[in-house]
C-alpha cells in the first residue's frame, strides 16, 4: 500500500511551535522528495496541470525530481512560475493541482506542492537562478504593486524582453507575502527576499516608497516616462469591519494591521521599535486563511485565542491544513457564533464581545446555507483584544487618480479576465485588485495572464 500514501512532512511539535515564530513546515529532504515523486503515475493527460492557475508543467518536474535533477525541475517550474518557493508553502494545492491528481482517486494525491518546495528551496541552496530573455524588445512597461500578480507580470515581461519597472508604495517589496502571511507559514529573509532576487535577477528594476496616484500616477507614468503599458496588482488592503456596537474600541484591530505590524514591522519582537499589544485572551473573527494566520500570531504572543465565525466547521473558507495546525495549536474555535457587541471599560479598552448563536438555515443562490440567527441565545466572552477578519477590499487612491479606468460597485478594477485589459488603453490588471481578495496563486495566474495580454497589446501597436 506504500504507493497510495505519502510520505509524511515533517513539522515542528504543536507544543513548541506555538510558542515561537520558526516555520512549522520543515519540508521534504532529498530521499523523502525522491521517495514521494515515485508515486507519480506520469498521466498522459494530466489533469493536475488543468488544476494549476499558471499550468506548470507537474508530471515533467516530478519526473525530473525522481531523477534527482533538481536544475531541470527548477528551470521546468520556472517558466511557468515566478515564485515556486512560495507556492509550494501557501497555495491551497489541496483543491488545485492535488484535488485534479489521479492518484488520489484511490489514496492519497501526489504531495505536489511539498516537491515543489524542495525543488525551489534546493535551487536556492545551490544557487540556481531562472533562466532570462536572450533578446530585449526595447519597451518599458511600469508594474504596480510587488505582490504575487505583479511579481509575476513582471517576471514574465522581463523573460519575454521587456524593460521593466515595479513601483512599490511600501519600503519594502513583496506585497502581501511580506506584510501578511506570518514568519511560521513563510520566512520572509530565506525565501520571500529571495525570490523576490530571482526576480531582479531576470533585469526588473524595482522602486519602493512609490505611491501611485500621489507620488506619480498612472497618467504621468506613460506620458511623461515613457511607459507603453502599465499592469496594476496593487491589491486589496483596505479592511472590512463589522458596524457593531463598541467597535470603535481601543484593542481592536483589523487583521490586516495587526499582521503588517506583525509581519512587516516585526512588533513581535521585543526590542521592536513598534511593538504590538500582548493581548491575554483575543477573539478572532472570521473563519479564512487571514483569520488563522491572525489567531495563531496572536497565539505566539502569548494569547488565549477564540475563532469566532456564524458558519459551521465543513463552511470553514480557511485550508484544513491550517485549521489543523491551528487547533493542534490550541486555538479554540466557537462555530456557528457572531459577534453582536463589544465592550469596553472607562477607559475605552476592549473587556469582551457578546455573541449570538446561529444556526444554517436555506442554501441561497450559490448553494451555500445562510446563517440564521438563534433568539435569545447570547452569550459573553471575556478578552482583551478583538481582531476582525472579514476580508478587504482594494484602495480607491488608484482608480480615482487615473481618468477613464473603470471600476465596480466593491470598488474593484474592471478587467478582462483573459488578458487583464482594462477599459484605459495600454493598462492592465489582476489579482486581488479586480477580484477582491483571493488567494497568491490565482492572483500569480492572473499576473501572468495579464503578461501575455500586454505582449500581445505592444506586439501590435
Amino acid at each position: 500500500m506504500d504507493g497510495f500514501v505519502r510520505v509524511p512532512v515533517r513539522e515542528q511539535d504543536p507544543k513548541v511551535r506555538a510558542t515561537n515564530f520558526g516555520e512549522v513546515c520543515l519540508g521534504y529532504n532529498k530521499e523523502e522528495a525522491m521517495k514521494e515523486a515515485a508515486r507519480c503515475l506520469n498521466c498522459k493527460n494530466p489533469k493536475c496541470v488543468q488544476g494549476c492557475p499558471v499550468s506548470i508543467d507537474i508530471p515533467a518536474f516530478i519526473q525530473q525530481v525522481k531523477e534527482d535533477n533538481v536544475e531541470g525541475a527548477y528551470q521546468t517550474i520556472s517558466l511557468s512560475s515566478a515564485l515556486p518557493a512560495v507556492c509550494g508553502r501557501v497555495c491551497p494545492q489541496e483543491s488545485q493541482c492535488e484535488g485534479q491528481c489521479v492518484r488520489g482517486i484511490k489514496g492519497d494525491a501526489v504531495s505536489i506542492g511539498k516537491l515543489e518546495r524542495y525543488v525551489a528551496d534546493t535551487a536556492r541552496e545551490m544557487g540556481i537562478k531562472p533562466a532570462g530573455a536572450k533578446e530585449k524588445k526595447g519597451k518599458k512597461v511600469a508594474i504596480i504593486g510587488s505582490g504575487p500578480s505583479g511579481l509575476t507580470c513582471a517576471g514574465d515581461l522581463a523573460k519575454m524582453g521587456y524593460e521593466v519597472t515595479i513601483f512599490e508604495a511600501l519600503h519594502e517589496a513583496g506585497g502581501v507575502l511580506v506584510y501578511g502571511i506570518p514568519e511560521f507559514r513563510l520566512p520572509k529573509d530565506d525565501v520571500v527576499k529571495k525570490e523576490i532576487e530571482n526576480v531582479k535577477s531576470l533585469g526588473v528594476k524595482l522602486e519602493t516608497d512609490v505611491v501611485i496616484g500621489k507620488s506619480v500616477t498612472i497618467d504621468e507614468l506613460m506620458e511623461k516616462e515613457g511607459f507603453e503599458a502599465v499592469f496594476i496588482g496593487s491589491g486589496a488592503g483596505l479592511p472590512r469591519f463589522m458596524n457593531i456596537p463598541g467597535e470603535q474600541a481601543m484593542g481592536v484591530f483589523s487583521a490586516n494591521e495587526f499582521l503588517t505590524r506583525s509581519n512587516l514591522m516585526k512588533a513581535f519582537d521585543e526590542n521592536s521599535r513598534t511593538p504590538i499589544m500582548r493581548p491575554k485572551k483575543c477573539v478572532v473573527v472570521g473563519g479564512g486563511n487571514v483569520a488563522m494566520d491572525a489567531a495563531r500570531t496572536a497565539l505566539r504572543l502569548g494569547a488565549e485565542v477564540h475563532v469566532v465565525y456564524r458558519r459551521g466547521e465543513e463552511e470553514l473558507p480557511a485550508r484544513k491544513e491550517e485549521v489543523g495546525h491551528a487547533k493542534e495549536e490550541g486555538i479554540i474555535f466557537d462555530l456557528l457564533t457572531n459577534p453582536v457587541e463589544i465592550h469596553a471599560d472607562e477607559n475605552g479598552w476592549v473587556t469582551g464581545i457578546t455573541c449570538i448563536r446561529m444556526e444554517l438555515g436555506e442554501p441561497d443562490e450559490s448553494g451555500r446555507r445562510s446563517p440564521v440567527e438563534v433568539p435569545g441565545s447570547e452569550f459573553d466572552i471575556e478578552c482583551d483584544a478583538v481582531i476582525m477578519s472579514l476580508g478587504t477590499s482594494p484602495n480607491p487612491l488608484i482608480s480615482s487618480t487615473t481618468d477613464g479606468l473603470e471600476v465596480n460597485r466593491r470598488k474593484c478594477i474592471v478587467a478582462e479576465e483573459a488578458n487583464g485589459q482594462t477599459s484605459k488603453k495600454g493598462v492592465f490588471a489582476g489579482g486581488d485588485a479586480v477580484t477582491g481578495a483571493a488567494t497568491v496563486i490565482l492572483a500569480m495566474g492572473a499576473g501572468k495572464a495579464a503578461a501575455k495580454g500586454i505582449d500581445e497589446y505592444l506586439s501590435n501597436k
